[in-house]
């Protein structure tokens, strides 16, 4: 079991303010040090929370620079919001810069909103993020693309510069649907999900799923399942729970789409709800989440979770840490996540 930091929520609305990305850094130095397997960067638009993260290849070639072991990689480049050309030629700065560490996750979007910078790609998003790791990774070996230029004709181009790498490490962000997890499998690709909507038997299914396609399709390849689970590890069990109520039911509440129907079922419209049904139901989500669905509390409590998760199959925990918590008491905790990650690689 590999241990990885991992970006995503953080607020983003303080105009000009100092030291936004202090804990992305420091974080990746700690990563860097401590033997952690990688650093995450996700892609999110128009909205403050997660908005400090528009683009990964940039916050990626902000890691290399202060970084020597650690891998960096994109979770996740959303694929259909971008010519595939964009992604190969980012990324291979990225892994020259690195000396050879990048690594992509792709996701197909979910946000309308989002769309705004591509919106002809919405309706066939799914499609095209599958379409796009192969164009990237032909691009990735040298190979040439058919595009249009600016004129109208059709050019055969390459992207440059190239890679270290001779193949990306490539990973497919899914949520819940089975049959993407199926579609990883047969792309001889990563697996990167979370449990926001399904709890560990579910995900135990999908991941054995996973691997049966990707041993039938690859001779036996068994895949490689990324899991992200919020984080924060303390000495008291007590203060992390207050430390982490009021900043992960802020981060529920914006993602009860995903969550609700464990609660409610599909008859229930969320807009439907007032205020009270809404604080009622992420506090019943965040009593959940809070036990198996995160690493919350001490070393020694949160142990059992990372075994649970060895257990269905998951090879690296992508540790979210930025979900609203003080940067500074962040970058405490990080210590007891050391600690965390020499039990875990001494067993």
């Amino acid at each position: 079991m590999d241990l990885s930091l991992f970006y995503f929520a953080n607020d983003s609305t303080a105009a000009g303010e100092s030291g936004r990305y202090e804990l992305l850094l420091e974080g990746a130095k700690f990563a860097d040090r401590n033997g952690f397997a990688a650093v995450w960067t996700p892609e999110r638009h128009f909205h403050p929370f997660g908005g400090a993260y528009p683009n990964p290849a940039v916050l990626g070639a902000a890691v290399a620079a202060v970084t020597e072991r650690v891998a960096i990689r994109a979770g996740s480049v959303v694929a259909p919001l971008h010519h595939p050309l964009r992604i190969a030629e980012e990324w291979s700065v990225v892994d020259n810069l690195s000396g050879g560490r990048a690594g992509l996750a792709f996701a197909s979007g979910w946000h309308a909103v989002d769309f705004a910078l591509r919106p002809e790609t919405y309706p066939e998003r799914r499609q095209n993020v599958l379409d796009a790791i192969g164009q990237v990774r032909r691009l990735w070996r040298g190979e040439s693309l058919e595009a249009v230029d600016g004129l109208g004709r059709p050019v055969t181009v390459q992207s440059y510069p190239p890679p270290v790498q001779r193949e990306v490490p490539v990973w497919v962000t899914s949520a819940r649907g089975i049959e993407t997890f199926r579609a990883a499998g047969r792309l001889k690709a990563g697996l990167l999900t979370h449990v926001l909507g399904q709890n560990l038997d579910e995900l135990a299914e999908k991941i054995a799923e996973y691997r049966r396609v990707a041993a039938a399709e690859h001779d036996g390849w068994p895949g490689h399942v990324v899991l992200m689970l919020h984080t924060l590890i303390g000495e008291d069990s007590d203060a992390v729970r207050e430390q982490v109520r009021a900043p992960f039911s802020e981060y529920l509440k914006s993602s009860m789409h995903l969550i609700a129907r464990s609660f409610v079922g599909d008859a229930v419209d969320l807009d439907d709800l007032n205020e009270a049904d809404m604080d009622f139901l992420v506090a019943r989500a965040f009593d959940r989440y809070y036990r198996e669905g995160a690493l919350f509390g001490t070393v020694d409590e949160v142990l059992p979770m990372v075994e649970q998760a060895r257990a269905i199959g998951v090879d690296e925990i992508g540790c979210l840490i930025d979900f609203g918590i003080p940067t500074k008491e962040v970058l405490a905790g990080l210590e007891h996540l050391g600690r965390l990650n020499e039990r875990i690689t001494a067993n």
